[in-house]
């Protein structure tokens, strides 16, 4: 009887393990959903990353302006002075 028992509570364990396996299958729909938001989410990355290299290109020539201008003007202090 307890044999009975425990096949039966395999075969019901059985069953539900496969429908939850066919639940979990992704249909074209779904995948292809999931494709674009992934797309979506990574060209919002790359934007975002190109703008933090943009930033810091800008911040760069800045401060290599702001080098060569003070570099001009002591030059020009020793000439004349």
């Amino acid at each position: 009887m307890k044999r009975i028992a425990a096949y039966f509570l395999l075969a019901a364990l059985c069953v539900a393990c496969s429908a939850s396996a066919q639940a979990q299958r992704m249909t074209p729909e779904q995948y292809a959903k999931q494709s674009k938001k992934d797309a979506k989410k990574q060209q919002k990355m790359l934007k975002k990353a190109n703008q933090k290299q943009s930033k810091a290109q800008k911040k760069f020539e800045k401060a290599q302006k702001k080098a060569n201008k003070k570099a001009n003007k002591d030059l020009r202090k020793r000439r004349t002075g």
